[in-house]
């Protein structure tokens, strides 16, 4: 946020519901609520010609908001290692993800969500598990700080809604310029199944990969995705 404040831009980050500082609501942990979520901001600060910029379950977030909600009110979108179009393997999605993965990580984080949080970020989320990468601890404990301020009800059912939603629909009716940016060595969206996919739907879709980086790439190689 800050380089791009430093460019002149007005910048906006939002906690998602459940998420973060915002409250922890018991219901409407779907992509639909939280596009609407973003749909009520957007109108409430009255921001048109915003740029939108989704990071992995955000990805999807910012696809549906400007598909279903914000066509007047948005110049361009930025999909960032994101889960469009769908991630789950399905009939129609044969290259996605068995649905055991995402069921192991519902487990996971209901057995002991402090330290699943801790393993998933020293390990596939940032790419620190590769050989001979090096972990940063202060990246992992950012990581780890942000996820346990949210709500563990949230995040359980969150995990349904960045998995098993569909996108087809939502790429296909976005008319702005996007622009997907995703790294080749991505262990949480895997590119076969997304990046590309998601480049044939849109209208005005460029596609950027980015050699061996990681899921987390705008922390990773933060200086490079913010000048792309």
């Amino acid at each position: 946020m800050l380089f791009f404040i430093e460019k002149g831009y007005r910048t906006i980050a939002h906690d998602r519901r459940g998420h973060g500082r915002s409250t922890r609501v018991s219901d409407g942990h779907d992509m639909d609520h939280y596009a609407a979520d973003v749909a009520v901001l957007m109108v409430h600060l009255d921001i048109k010609g915003a740029i939108h910029i989704g990071h992995s379950t955000g990805g999807g977030e910012a696809a549906r908001y400007v598909a279903r909600h914000g066509k007047e009110r948005t110049a361009k979108l930025v999909l960032i290692g994101a889960v469009p179009p769908i991630m789950v393997k399905t009939q129609a999605n044969p290259g996605g993800l068995p649905i055991e993965v995402f069921d192991s990580l519902r487990r996971q984080l209901a057995d002991n969500r402090a330290q699943f949080y801790l393993d998933f970020a020293a390990g596939p989320f940032y790419g620190f598990n590769r050989p001979g990468a090096s972990a940063r601890p202060g990246i992992i404990q950012n990581w780890w700080r942000q996820a346990m301020m949210g709500s563990a009800k949230a995040h359980h059912e969150g995990i349904k809604a960045f998995s098993e939603t569909d996108f087809t629909e939502d790429l296909g009716n976005i008319d702005v310029p996007t622009v997907i940016m995703h790294g080749t060595d991505d262990q949480i969206v895997p590119i076969e199944a997304s990046a590309p996919l998601s480049a044939k739907l849109l209208k005005h879709g460029t596609l950027k990969t980015y050699d061996n980086f990681p899921h987390g790439m705008c922390t990773t190689h933060a200086a490079l995705v913010n000048n792309e």
